[in-house]
């Protein structure tokens, strides 16, 4: 079980892809977690919009769209999330239907990984 989603950082996703070869893993053996970084009330899903990642993203919410983009952040075949709330889960549910526009996800982890560089440790 690994970290995934959109607020997983460069090095995070590049130390899970690594994990991944080196175990010659397929994507239904890996598990993703926190998918949401602790919180779907975070400040960070008002002030952005992850149904950039969607094809067709008018009808999904953007907890859907965050859900499914996890699965590509890295590429993970289940996720686990946590909730006492049994209508959280139906709303990821839903949105399993959405198609994850692969591109955007690659030009993502290209900005995450060009910014990670010009960082100092």
């Amino acid at each position: 079980m690994i970290r995934a989603g959109l607020l997983v950082g460069a090095r995070t996703l590049e130390a899970a892809d690594a994990l991944i070869r080196a175990w010659n893993l397929g994507c239904a053996d890996v598990w993703g977690m926190s998918p949401f970084g602790g919180s779907t009330s975070a400040p960070v899903w008002d002030r952005f919009d992850p149904r950039v990642f969607l094809r067709d993203s008018r009808r999904l919410s953007r907890v859907q769209a965050a859900f499914s983009a996890a699965y590509y952040l890295p590429r993970v075949g289940s996720i686990a999330v946590g909730t006492d709330e049994p209508s959280h889960l139906r709303e990821l549910v839903g949105g399993l239907a959405a198609q994850v526009e692969e591109r955007t996800v690659q030009e993502y982890r290209r900005l995450l990984r060009d910014r990670s560089r010009d960082q100092t440790a």
